[in-house]
C-alpha cells in the first residue's frame, strides 16, 4: 500500500497521541467538507492515520473546531469519540485559549486593545458585519490585540480572541481599528495576495488534555511565504 501524499515528511504534525492529533494547517485547505468537494483536512488526516496504523477500514477522526479555508495553523483533532466529546465542550465553554498572528497594512491605533462588536453572519455571502452596538441578530464577540511590532512594510498583530465568531477576527480588526489583513479582501485589503491566502495564521493553541488533564501548549511555525518572510525573521 503506497503511502497517500498528505504532509511531506509529517512536518505539519505537531503533536499526536492515542487521543489528539494537533496540525499545521496550510493556508488553503479546507478544515471539513463543504459544497466544493474538495478533500479536506479530515479527509487527510483520516487517511494518514488508517495509513499509518494499518487499519482495515476508515479511522476515527472528530474536528472539534475551524480555521477559515485561507488561514493558516494550529488544528486539534481528536482521534476517539471521548476525546471529542471532551473538545467539543472545551471549545463551547471557552476554555481553550487561542492566539493568532495576523500583518496588516497598517499600524493599530491604539497599538493595544480590547475589541466588542455584535457579529451578523449573512450565510448566503459568507460574510459577517460588525456593529458597535448590541444588534438584535448579532452575537457579541469579544477579543485583546497588541502590536508586536514592524514586519517590512506590514504591522504584525497578535490577536487573542475571547469568542469564537465566524471570519470573527478578520471583521473586528477591518472595523473596529480599520486595519484589514493583509490578503483579506473580503474584508477591506485592496488585493489578494498570490495564493489567495491571508495573513492570519494561528499561532499557539493552549488546552487541557481531554483525557490526561495535563496542561498542553501547541504552537504552529509561520508560513514559509514571502509575506510572512519578516515576521519569521524577527519573531520567530
Amino acid at each position: 500500500m503506497n503511502r497517500p501524499n498528505l504532509w511531506s515528511e509529517q512536518k505539519e504534525i505537531l503533536f499526536e497521541d492515542n487521543h489528539l492529533l494537533i496540525i499545521n494547517k496550510p493556508a488553503g485547505l479546507l478544515v471539513q467538507g463543504d459544497e466544493t468537494g474538495d478533500e479536506p483536512l479530515s479527509t487527510k488526516a483520516a487517511e494518514y492515520l488508517r495509513f499509518k496504523y494499518k487499519k482495515p477500514g476508515a479511522a476515527f477522526i472528530g474536528v472539534a473546531h475551524r480555521l477559515d479555508r485561507p488561514v493558516s495553523g494550529v488544528v486539534a483533532m481528536a482521534k476517539t469519540s471521548k476525546a471529542l466529546s471532551r473538545l467539543n465542550e472545551m471549545f463551547r465553554d471557552n476554555t481553550v485559549h487561542k492566539t493568532y498572528w495576523a500583518l496588516v497594512g497598517k499600524r493599530p491605533e491604539p497599538e493595544e486593545g480590547h475589541l466588542v462588536h455584535w457579529l451578523v453572519k449573512d450565510p448566503i455571502r459568507n460574510v459577517t458585519k460588525a456593529y458597535s452596538q448590541p444588534h438584535p441578530q448579532g452575537l457579541r464577540s469579544e477579543l485583546d490585540y497588541q502590536m508586536l511590532g514592524q514586519a517590512g512594510n506590514r504591522h504584525l498583530i497578535e490577536v487573542k480572541p475571547i469568542t469564537g465568531r465566524p471570519h470573527q477576527i478578520r471583521v473586528q480588526l477591518s472595523t473596529g481599528l480599520g486595519t484589514p489583513i493583509v490578503g483579506d479582501v473580503k474584508y477591506g485589503f485592496l488585493a489578494p495576495l498570490p495564493d489567495v491566502s491571508i495573513a492570519l495564521h494561528a499561532r499557539r493553541l493552549e488546552l487541557q488534555h481531554p483525557v490526561t488533564k495535563e496542561q498542553m501548549k501547541f504552537e504552529a511555525p509561520v508560513p514559509d511565504m514571502s509575506h510572512w518572510e519578516a515576521a519569521r525573521e524577527l519573531y520567530t
